[in-house]
């Protein structure tokens, strides 16, 4: 059974360039803003990993880090946060919130694919 990742970013582009590569090997879930990725997470949705942006309506991507890091249903789940954001104080606030990987647009999507098996294996 393929493992399941969940993609959270504000532009569909970055999703579906994403889904390109990664749908081979994982099964890829997409939503537009954070508030919908948690509700399907509280629906039962059960990934494996998620890609999240920082920059987004509604919720910003490291409020959502830190509600996943404080819920018990969902704190072992891996984050990888992919943003344009590029100060080293922020990349290092949010890993030491939580997240597992920090990388930065424009990206190299064998890189991402890469670390991101490096994580689930």
């Amino acid at each position: 059974m393929r493992k399941k990742i969940l993609i959270l970013d504000d532009k569909a582009p970055i999703a579906q360039l994403l889904n390109m590569y990664l749908s081979e090997e994982f099964e890829c879930i997409y939503f537009d803003n954070p508030r919908k990725g948690i509700q399907w997470l509280i629906g039962g949705g059960a990934p494996d990993l998620i890609i999240s942006d920082i920059k987004m309506p509604e919720m910003r991507g490291d409020e959502f880090l830190s509600y996943i890091r404080h819920n018990e249903l969902f704190k072992s789940i891996p984050i990888i946060i992919l943003t344009r954001e590029c100060r080293q104080s922020e990349r290092l606030r949010l890993l030491a919130e939580g997240a597992d990987d920090f990388i930065v647009k424009p990206f190299n999507p064998l890189d991402l694919k890469s670390r991101i098996k490096k994580i689930l294996h």
